[in-house]
């Protein structure tokens, strides 16, 4: 995607409740340039039984009614069985959003794609509840495989234990390795899913086009505090205006000329090298570690030294400005891999 198409704007209602509400939502909407895509829910299955979820084909036909009014608006749903996108597609919808928890199930993708197969519909893949990146590029590519072309990746974080900030934590770096993997693949952010809360919007969405994404997929309703669905996280067409405004569209680093960029890469490069280099060697110490321990018919793991050492690197860590998570994510997956090596030795032996 080109920098003067970003970012890229997918916006509208959690869930579409009546006429009124889609018309008022969609005109506000068609006044923001930004906004290529109209979000609506229509089948919305909640994750507990008794709440509003959707309208279906009703729902479509208002879409539709509203289409032939304003036949510039492009409007897309999502779609978690076959006669979804059978049903949406016959109401004229543009494009179609593959929910989290369908992408975490690839019976249902399968299904879903094999009814696309032929057409050049639009197709956005959220990732699923879980942070599992191969499910993601999964669902991808078996759109690809039906032969769909025009496919965009939507993150939405990820559901965890212990969330705390936000809905759904987001676990940046599950997006990124599907970036590396598929850089042809526009990058899209929900940031109303990860946030679950319209004061948290803003941030995320900078954070999302900081880190190189195309766009954002933010829900936005005309009366937030009357939502049937999800109202706390969603905003009015008056925030999302003020947000695009705020916004700042970094340029890729092809686009950047500066050379002191490549400088300060190729310093990297070599601390990468030394990091590495220094893995190798401490390594090298416990394979030796492992054969006294052998002779001396000791445990591999032993509980007081690795809480010691691990209480020291925190200190350490937080000496030379290093946060507490990554230092002990770090040292946590060292030790992990210095007892795999422990065992296989003695196992070997």
């Amino acid at each position: 995607m080109e920098s003067k198409d970003k970012p890229y704007i997918v916006a509208g209602p959690c869930s579409v409740e009546s006429l009124e509400r889609l018309e008022a939502v969609t005109e506000a909407l068609t006044r923001v340039p930004q906004v290529r895509l109209v979000r609506c829910g229509v089948w919305k299955p909640r994750t507990h039984p008794g709440g509003f979820e959707g309208l279906g084909e009703e729902a479509l036909r208002w879409m539709e009614e509203v289409k032939n009014t304003r036949p510039e608006v492009r409007f897309c749903c999502e779609v978690a069985r076959p006669e979804h996108v059978e049903t949406a597609l016959s109401h004229g919808v543009d494009a179609l959003w593959i929910g989290a928890r369908t992408t975490a199930n690839p019976f249902l993708v399968q299904e879903v794609t094999e009814v696309l197969r032929g057409t050049e519909v639009l197709v956005l893949v959220k990732n699923a509840p879980s942070p599992d990146v191969e499910l993601w590029a999964g669902a991808i590519e078996r759109c690809r495989t039906v032969g769909l072309r025009d496919i965009m990746a939507v993150h939405r974080g990820f559901a965890m234990l212990h969330n705390q900030r936000y809905r759904n934590t987001p676990l940046w770096e599950v997006p990124i390795e599907l970036r590396r993997r598929m850089p042809e693949v526009p990058m899209l952010c929900d940031p109303s899913h990860i946030a679950g809360r319209q004061e948290l919007i803003g941030e995320l969405s900078q954070t999302a086009l900081d880190m190189g994404f195309d766009g954002l997929m933010v829900e936005v309703h005309p009366a937030p505090e009357e939502a049937l669905t999800d109202g706390r996280q969603q905003i009015t067409p008056t925030a999302l205006e003020e947000l695009i405004r705020g916004l700042v569209v970094r340029q890729t680093a092809e686009a950047t000329p500066d050379v002191r960029l490549g400088l300060l890469r190729s310093e990297i490069d070599r601390l990468d090298r030394q990091m590495l280099e220094l893995c190798a060697e401490r390594f090298g110490v416990v394979r030796k570690i492992a054969d006294v321990k052998r002779e001396s018919n000791m445990a591999l793991f032993q509980p007081k030294r690795w809480d010691s050492l691990l209480q020291q690197h925190l200190a350490d860590g937080k000496e030379l400005g290093l946060t507490e998570e990554f230092v002990k994510g770090i040292f946590e997956k060292i030790h992990a891999e210095s007892i795999l090596v422990q065992r296989e030795l003695k196992v070997e032996s």
